[in-house]
């Protein structure tokens, strides 16, 4: 079984265009997608991760 896409928070900073401060308060009141940190203190999110706080982004905007 293939691993999951694992994003760099850069990467996710860029496709949803949002401050990395930004990401930190809404990730406080959590409202931002799961991360998952390395040993390295190096932060990473999945893609289906990604992809279903998108999903729920869209539903509330409805």
């Amino acid at each position: 079984m293939a691993r999951p896409k694992m994003l760099k928070l850069r990467e996710v900073l860029e496709e949803i265009d949002m401050s990395r401060a930004a990401f930190y308060r809404m990730r406080a009141r959590g409202q931002a997608p799961r991360i998952q940190k390395l040993p390295n203190g190096h932060v990473r999110v999945s893609r289906a991760d990604l992809d279903s706080w998108w999903e729920r982004c869209e539903e509330r905007a409805a």
